[in-house]
């Protein structure tokens, strides 16, 4: 790694620059749920992160990977609990809590899985 210095009175001051967010990338909720647990708990990975310019690399990776794990835990809990279109046909309000029920236990098992990890 090349590090540059400027010099501030008799300090030398690293050139620490910050990336630039690509608009293309994704920010989303578990984006944001990392960025948060990064700051507050896992400050010294936080740091390395950003000097080594990967912090919104990272977040985006891990927001891709949560949304994928979040609906393949959503689709095998379906078929575990034999939730259909058929059942969604006949009584919508129980498919609609069943699959909020199935939703919450998809993403508490992602954030513990790969939020708060």
């Amino acid at each position: 790694m090349n590090i540059t210095y400027n010099q501030v009175g008799d300090y030398q001051i690293p050139n620490i620059m910050i990336e630039e967010k690509n608009e293309n990338q994704i920010q989303g909720k578990y984006y944001q749920m990392r960025l948060n647990y990064l700051k507050e708990q896992k400050k010294g990975l936080y740091t390395a992160l950003m000097m080594k310019n990967e912090l919104t690399i990272h977040l985006v990776e891990i927001q891709r990977l949560a949304t994928e794990r979040v609906d393949s835990i959503i689709k095998d809990l379906m078929k575990k609990a034999n939730i259909t279109e058929e059942l969604k046909a006949q009584d919508q309000m129980k498919w609609v809590q069943m699959m909020n029920n199935l939703k919450e236990t998809a993403e508490e098992i992602t954030i513990q899985e790969l939020i708060y990890n």
